[in-house]
């Protein structure tokens, strides 16, 4: 190829050239596989299909501009790399990732694109199978970044963009027959398509999803469209086959098997005519997310056979809600973009099908393909599972909203410009035409954070003619003229609450909402409420599924790179690490919060307390497939779970039954678990698997308890003072106090139980939710918080008949500021047993800005080797207040080391809340802590002071220290979101208010 046919410096190059979205591409279709006969058809394996693949190993050059690239008549591919297809090149020695969120990363002029544009140039050869001969031969490329040119035996065959979407082309001519094939594709990292593929993840190039040849005989199926219905009462429903063909016409067989794979109808025709077949009683089952049921379609022309899975389902708007199956349904969801930590956006489908797994053991009932559509595999995959799908366009200029003051502003560049009307309603032509067949698809959205303007609504008409069996989404036409919905990200309930009170004519879904970037999102009870609560709120998609962290090796260190971490310039840092589950995909604590909340079974504690109401949050099922059991758990007591009787109750329903008999709980309170297991082993999970649990707290008065008891008296023991230095000394426990700058030392028998504290602690390491702009970190550290430091006012000590006291008059304040902690710090040590009880009391006095600190409580130093640890509260996992649903009372025991949380970036972790008391120690001493009358508290335990995790930008970058610092709070701040906005709710805040807490630690 000789540099004329680039049209450099003439004529635009097709990679730059909005007139040129595609040459030579077959038009879009469904995507299905042709197989020789019915049994193989049946198998849903493409190796026993007509395919033929070219994934593999390709011969690669990498050169910084097309300008640079080979002469495909000249290139000696022998002397190229090898790499990987399907693959990003980037992940494979090639250029380096980069990450932005919103900024291109390039200079800003659409539709022009630099000729300084890296391009990869793929070769590889090919023989098609003799059993193929005189068919038509098609090259499909199921996904290339961003767009590329195909050329077949040195002819160019055509180009196309559209990174997530298909091209397909017709091949035959170009084909040696009896030979082998040289293929040869160049591959451009920007297009004009690169404009409108602004997405929050990283730019990573290449043919990155399958490569591959099928046949299509002289006269054959090209394409199908299977329609499903359901007669107003929902109790019967019908399919619709309409198939195209090329060539002549001809006989159309058509086999309909039930979803337990027995026949159920057989039908001959001719391929002009529309099947259709009606189905009622014990032949009828409808799809839902609940109950995936799939019918079989095996559509047979011309000696192949197609197979589809299909399902009953009717979605629609009626009044202002949108119904599937007739009922107003709730979307429990998540926003899913396609990541791997090795591959990018090369996804295989074990490990996708692994997260769909994961999600659907989580309760999840529905995803969003954030911002593009996922590989085909997935849709079916969610078909089976059982998933409601938000199938979203490859549409995305997000960029434009830095240029200019307002969204109408910004969409004048694109969105409102008639030039890019065509480039928009083909990704959604793309889209619907892909995936219209599959029963999980319920609403096609037009895009992500593309302002709002003409070239949507023509996206919108065009499905609306096309599909009109679907709902439409897009978030930002705000005032849903082009949609059936109105969509919002980020918002409060207060927010949506509000909303609704003037915006009555349409059902509204968050798309986006609980920023889950690392420990958070807190507050997701208060979501749940507001989707159970409010009709025309139907649910929301969590922001997002997963980390995108990449793993990057240097030389002994292996950490999980983010923004920056190559050296891409501008870039977002860590605001690619937030989702529900890390980088590697393994579940991080938000995820089990999120399952426990979004349960689809609760059960409360009746007033009168002596009854529990059962609530079915179901859709479309009772709990029958369900088995129910309950246990009782206490402090250093756990019953043998029991069979539950419940009535039927049915979705949308609540039954309450009188508590279990034989409760017989002998304490000031205990916790009633009530379990929903599955009877019978499904598609997604094992029987026994729980679907929902709750505890019920029940206190009884007037029974008396026993605390602490200690067989000996410790001797009358004295003060000692030097300097500033005192020291109480009482039988073999020695206690040292600085009156100077108030740290206090506990010896045992020569071993160190305090080595500092436990002191006042009013700060906690950020979390990344605490760092962003419209979260709490930078005000307190506007206000010094993190500088926050003890100064001893006073001390007076004194003995008496119950012991020592030592009493602390101290001012807490921050460097700069007039603001502070009035605070008396009271150490006891009673004369019966090895203890110290410590009364922390005081208020904030000055002027602090923010209201509102880290933490209030207590932080002291122990050795190293106390490293064992067991507490009476939530657990196991990490618990804060505004997300703690997750985490069960009980009693737990794990090491010092296995209570941190390794974050891909890491922050405050391993809280856990509603402790009656804690244990801590070695296998020779422990120190047991608890508040006066079991009030709960929280703690942390670990290697580390909050300023070593704030200084560190990767999990290698912490260096454990010899000690184990411990922290027991009184109150602790919230998560909340506030990554996007959303700052804990009010409830979940630690004000600066008055405190009076009292803290027993005893030796046992």
């Amino acid at each position: 190829m000789d540099l004329s046919a680039l049209g450099f410096p003439g004529a635009l190059p097709d990679w730059s050239n909005l007139n040129v979205l595609h040459r030579n591409t077959l038009p879009s279709r469904a995507h299905f596989y042709s197989y020789p006969d019915q049994e193989s058809a049946l198998s849903f394996n493409r190796e026993q299909s007509y395919f033929h693949s070219l994934n593999g190993t390709w011969k690669f050059h990498y050169d910084i501009s097309p300008l640079d690239a080979p002469i495909w008549e000249t290139a000696n591919t022998s002397s190229w790399d090898d790499i990987e297809v399907p693959g990003m090149w980037q992940l494979q020695g090639y250029g380096h990732p980069h990450y932005t969120n919103i900024d291109y990363p390039f200079s800003v002029t659409p539709p022009n694109v630099s000729y300084v544009n890296p391009t990869g140039s793929y070769w590889r050869q090919f023989e098609v199978p003799e059993e193929w001969d005189g068919d038509q031969i098609r090259l499909r490329f199921e996904g290339v970044d961003s767009a590329f040119h195909v050329w077949v035996n040195g002819e160019e065959v055509g180009y196309g963009q559209g990174s997530r979407n298909p091209s397909e082309f017709d091949i035959t001519d170009y084909l040696s027959p009896g030979q082998a094939n040289d293929l040869a594709v160049r591959v451009y990292q920007w297009s004009d398509g690169s404009y409108i593929e602004d997405q929050d993840q990283w730019w990573l190039s290449g043919i990155f999803r399958d490569v591959y040849l099928i046949p299509f005989s002289e006269s054959s199926i090209i394409d199908f469209q299977v329609d499903s219905g359901l007669s107003d009462s929902f109790d019967e429903g019908s399919f619709k086959v309409n198939v195209t063909i090329q060539g002549k016409e001809g006989d159309l067989a058509i086999n309909l098997l039930s979803p337990n794979g027995s026949a159920l109808h057989e039908w001959k025709g001719s391929s002009s005519d529309i099947y259709e077949k009606s189905l009622s009683g014990d032949d009828f089952h409808i799809w839902s997310a609940e109950t995936p049921s799939l019918y079989t379609l095996l559509i047979t022309f011309n000696g192949r056979t197609i197979s589809q899975k299909v399902g009953l389902r009717r979605v629609e708007i009626q009044g202002s809600n949108f119904y599937v199956n007739g009922k107003p349904i709730i979307i429990y969801g998540v926003n899913r973009h396609e990541h791997h930590h090795l591959t990018g956006r090369t996804v295989s489908y074990e490990n996708m099908r692994k997260d769909l797994l994961l999600m659907k053991r989580s309760n999840i009932n529905a995803i969003r393909t954030a911002h593009q559509p996922p590989h085909p595999d997935f849709f079916d995959v969610a078909d089976e599972l059982g998933f409601y799908v938000i199938a979203e366009s490859d549409l995305e200029c997000h960029g434009f909203g830095s240029l200019e003051e307002t969204e109408e502003e910004a969409a004048e560049w694109l969105s409102n410009n008639p030039d890019w009307e065509e480039a928009y309603v083909d990704r959604a032509r793309q889209l619907v035409e892909r995936f219209k067949n599959h029963a999980s698809v319920i609403i096609w959205s037009l895009g992500n954070e593309c302002f709002y303007g003409r070239n949507h609504a023509a996206m919108s008409k065009w499905i609306k003619e096309r599909d009109p069996s679907r709902i439409i989404h897009y978030e930002q036409d705000r005032n849903a003229t082009s949609t059936d919905m109105y969509s919002q990200m980020y918002s409060t309930p207060d927010d949506v609450r509000e909303f609704i009170k003037t915006h009555t004519d349409k059902p509204i879904v968050l798309c986006e909402y609980a920023h889950a970037m690392g420990n958070g999102p807190g507050g997701l009870v208060e979501y749940i409420d507001l989707f159970r609560n409010e009709p025309l709120s139907q649910g929301g998609l969590v922001w997002e599924w997963s980390n995108h962290g990449l793993l990057k090796k240097e030389e002994n260190i292996t950490y999980y790179a983010y923004g920056g971490d190559f050296g891409d310039e501008p870039n977002d840092g860590d605001f690619i690490m937030d989702g529900l589950v890390l980088s590697d995909h393994s579940p991080m604590p938000s995820l089990k919060e999120y399952a426990k909340i979004i349960q689809p079974v609760s059960v409360n504690l009746a007033k009168n307390g002596s009854a529990m109401t059962v609530v079915n949050h179901y859709d479309f099922s009772d709990l029958s497939h369900l088995d129910v059991s309950w246990h009782v758990v206490a402090d250093g007591l756990k019953t043998e779970a029991r069979p539950l009787d419940l009535p039927r109750v049915p979705a949308g329903e609540n039954r309450t039954v009188a508590l279990p008999s034989g409760l017989n709980i002998t304490q000031n309170e205990a916790w009633v678990t009530v379990e929903f297991k599955l009877k019978k082993a499904t598609l997604w999970a094992p029987k026994g698997h729980v679907i929902a649990w709750d505890q019920l707290h029940i206190q009884r008065s007037g029974i008396k308890t026993h605390g602490l008891s200690f067989v000996r008296r410790q001797e009358s023991g004295e003060f000692q003072k030097n300097g500033t230095k005192l020291l109480y000394k009482s039988g073999d426990a020695s206690f040292g106090f600085d009156l100077l700058q108030g740290n206090v030392t506990w010896n045992i028998n020569g071993v160190d139980i305090f080595q500092r504290g436990p002191e006042l602690s009013f700060y906690r390491a950020f979390t990344q939710n605490d760092a962003a702009s419209s979260g709490d970190g930078p005000i307190w550290e506007q206000e010094k918080i993190p500088m926050i430091y003890p100064q001893v006012r006073d001390v007076t000590w004194r003995i008496d008949d119950d012991g020592a006291v030592v009493h602390y008059k101290v001012w807490v304040g921050v460097k700069t500021r007039a603001w502070g902690v009035e605070a008396d710090m009271i150490y006891k040590i009673p004369t019966q047993g090895a203890q110290l009880q410590l009364e922390a009391r005081g208020e904030f006095v000055g002027k602090n800005e923010s209201h509102v600190i880290p933490r209030i409580g207590l932080m002291a130093v122990l050795p190293e080797s106390f490293d064992d640890v067991s507490w009476f509260g939530r657990g196991p996992g990490e618990s804060y207040k505004d997300s703690k649903q997750g985490s069960r009372i009980g009693q737990y025991s794990f090491t010092v080391p296995d209570l941190f949380t390794y974050y891909d970036y890491p922050q405050e972790n391993g809280n856990r809340e509603d402790l009656r008391w804690l244990k801590i120690g070695n296998k020779d001493v422990s120190l047991d802590a608890r508040r006066t009358k079991s009030e709960p508290f929280s703690f942390t335990a670990r290697r580390y002071m909050p300023f070593d995790l704030d200084d560190a930008q990767h999990p290698h970058d912490l260096k454990p220290l010899n000690m184990t610092v411990l922290h027991l709070d009184y109150d602790n701040n919230g998560l909340g979101s506030a990554t996007v906005r959303v700052r804990p709710f009010e409830k979940y805040r630690c004000y600066t208010k008055p405190f009076n807490f009292t803290f027993s630690f005893n030796i046992v």
